[in-house]
């Protein structure tokens, strides 16, 4: 067992590219699916097991309050592992065949409005310092390009293109994608780069984005960082930097982009990713038919 975890762990790694972050949440999983395994069915492996046992899993985990995203998300995990074991012929038949997700309700995420996003991009709530030009830039960077929180920490000096005015972003398995810098984001870049070399000691010379100590952006500081500066503007609960993604989206299609083209600049490999943005393209587009149309004003 603990071999074909170990070998699990490095296809994710190798061949599927996905991140440390990703790779450690499935090996999660099906760790605490083995220790769920070994307490209920005594001499039952990994390798042993039938969907039965999945099912039952699968209730103890509702049981215990999980969501039905959450119980998926670990559904998933495991579908991996059992695929993998079926590749490397480890196991002859896949458990999960006649498995089917579970249902789970549709969240409505509400972005940000575009008089939220001008009002904490607006200067007077930022210093003039190296932190302040760089927390602005980095707000206005998520939002003009929809990036990631990860793509945003590991943004390379050498992918941002003042001359080309081009963005190159390394996306979910390192695929890569090309964002225009537009004129007063490029203008921002080169105030930060100007603050950024007169740091004392930079560490970490390869990232475009450092704290003030000279080392690369962390998860945690960009969430607080969101949530700090949104907390000024904005009365939503949800602030975060994915929200921002969500904005950006949003934005882009309520003025005209078109589906397929926001779906390039998002970095997604389906439009099915990318549509679940439109709702609120919708609601707009419904506000506008019940002013413009002469039906809807008798």
């Amino acid at each position: 067992m603990r071999q074909n975890l170990e070998a699990f762990e490095k296809y994710l790694l190798l061949e599927k590219k996905y991140s440390l972050h990703t790779v450690k949440a499935y090996i999660d999983d099906i760790k605490t699916f083995q220790n769920f395994v070994l307490t209920t069915f005594e001499e039952a492996t990994l390798e042993q097991i039938n969907y039965n046992q999945i099912r039952t899993w699968i209730v103890t985990l509702v049981d215990k309050g999980l969501s039905s995203r959450s119980v998926n998300r670990k559904m998933s995990s495991l579908k991996a592992f059992y695929r993998f074991l079926m590749k490397i012929g480890q196991i002859l038949e896949d458990p999960f065949i006649k498995h089917r997700a579970l249902k789970t309700p549709k969240k409505i995420q509400i972005p940000f409005s575009e008089q939220e996003m001008t009002k904490v991009l607006s200067e007077n709530i930022y210093t003039i310092d190296f932190e302040g030009v760089r927390n602005q830039l980095i707000i206005d960077l998520l939002y003009t390009t929809g990036m990631r929180r990860s793509e945003l920490i590991s943004l390379e000096l050498q992918n941002v293109n003042l001359h080309q005015e081009i963005l190159k972003i390394k996306g979910k398995r390192n695929k890569e994608r090309l964002i225009p810098i537009l004129p007063i984001i490029k203008k921002e870049i080169e105030k930060y780069l100007a603050e950024r070399s007169n740091l004392e000691v930079i560490k970490d010379k390869d990232y475009f984005f450092l704290l003030k100590n000279g080392n690369k952006l962390n998860e945690t500081f960009v969430y607080r960082l969101i949530n700090d500066y949104f907390g000024l503007v904005s009365a939503k609960v949800k602030k975060s930097p994915h929200m921002i993604r969500h904005t950006f989206a949003t934005h882009l299609l309520n003025n005209g982009a078109t589906l397929n083209s926001v779906k390039e600049l998002l970095g997604h490999s389906s439009l099915a990713s990318t549509q679940v943005y439109t709702h609120n393209s919708v609601a707009t587009l419904k506000k506008v038919y019940a002013k413009a149309h002469p039906r809807s004003l008798k």
